[in-house]
């Protein structure tokens, strides 16, 4: 595929740039982001490309799940996926139980398909789409475990658990008596973490990255 359009740059940070771009295909134009590690910091370029790698990963594992970007191309160094139009949760002005739902099923095909996302805390992360529906992005920290064992369970348990703290926030009065009770119930990994890498982690991006809360992901 060749550049049919000059890109826009939408975000860039240690890790690279950030562009969308229209990209000419066999069936016409066609939207992308393209995620270029090239132009990574030296000293976090080899995280970068680990980090793009993931997501090209993940991604090729979604491809038949909606909802999702199509993964374009990676070859390295560039990674190319379909733009999802929407707006990111927190920038939406609220939403319903329907969207939750749906939610709620979108991240089931993800689990079917062998993916944990990692990342659910960030509400940029969830698109609210045109027709309503939601949407998911940044499959960086995504895994495919080749076992569903007991750590699969947990962190398929922790990306629930980050979605009903979205619905908790946004239509408490629609959670469940079992949703609550999931909620009320971390797991190993998720108290080990937020004792010891969540500090590194907000250290990270917000001394370094200068990310807020909110930032720092959702490129659509």
């Amino acid at each position: 595929m060749n550049p049919s359009q000059p890109p826009l740059l939408l975000k860039r940070d240690l890790f690279g740039v950030v562009r969308r771009r229209t990209l000419q295909g066999p069936d016409g134009p066609l939207d992308c982001v393209e995620r270029d590690t090239g132009e990574a910091n030296r000293w976090v370029i080899l995280l970068a490309r680990h980090l793009a790698a993931r997501e090209a990963r993940a991604l090729a594992a979604l491809r038949r799940v909606p909802h999702v970007p199509l993964l374009i191309g990676w070859d390295g160094r560039r990674l190319q996926r379909t733009w999802l139009p929407g707006i990111p949760l927190h920038q939406s002005g609220g939403v319903d139980r329907v969207y939750f739902r749906e939610a709620l099923r979108l991240l089931r095909r993800v689990h079917a398909a062998g993916i944990l996302h990692n990342d659910l805390a960030k509400e940029p992360n969830w698109l609210v789409s045109p027709d309503g529906r939601p949407a998911l992005l940044d499959f960086q920290l995504a895994m495919r475990p080749r076992h569903r064992g007991r750590l699969f369970r947990m962190l398929a348990h922790d990306d629930l658990r980050h979605l009903l703290k979205h619905k908790r926030t946004y239509c408490a009065e629609h959670l469940t008596t079992r949703q609550r009770a999931m909620l009320a119930r971390r797991s190993p990994i998720a108290g080990a973490w937020a004792r010891t890498g969540k500090p590194l982690y907000r250290f990270v991006t917000r001394r370094l990255l200068g990310w807020a809360d909110r930032e720092g992901a959702g490129d659509r």
